[in-house]
């Protein structure tokens, strides 16, 4: 299994793994993928697809080929564009999860960017900061006469 190098730096080896109907899904979910690996300068070693969402996920024969490529060490992680292209829901998605950390490798998502967190009251006091600084100077705070 390719480690990273002692005291230096080395690279992940990833497969991308998208399973959508129709060609134009697969390919945005692939890319979708592979710009998550890129961005943690992780090397896509491989991508697989298939074209049969509803098919048992053990039957499928691009999920075959990755998880031989996890036993034989070739990749050490799977990015998938969404939990949907291989699971269910959000139990069977864990399960996967933990099957895969079992052979020694990490799975996961790259889940499409939602709304940023925010806390409740957060867009008032924003507001309420922002209207009590109109206008305001440095200068103001400062005795007459005493200049900064």
């Amino acid at each position: 299994m390719p480690n990273t190098p002692p005291g230096g730096l080395g690279h992940v080896p990833v497969a991308v793994y998208a399973c959508a109907t129709g060609t134009s899904a697969v390919c945005a979910a692939e890319l979708r993928a592979r710009h998550y690996a890129d961005a943690r300068h992780w090397h896509v070693a491989g991508a697989w697809t298939d074209d049969d969402p509803a098919a048992a996920l053990d039957t499928r024969p691009g999920w075959s080929a990755i998880t031989s490529a996890l036993s034989t060490g070739l990749i050490r992680g799977i990015v998938v564009a969404g939990a949907s292209h291989v699971a269910a829901d959000a139990a069977h998605f864990a399960a996967l999860g933990v099957l895969i950390r079992d052979r020694g490798g990490f799975f996961l998502t790259e889940a499409a960017p939602g709304p940023r967190h925010r806390t409740p009251g957060q867009h008032e006091r924003r507001r309420a900061l922002l209207d009590a600084a109109v206008g305001w100077s440095p200068r103001d705070h400062f005795a007459p006469g005493i200049a900064p």
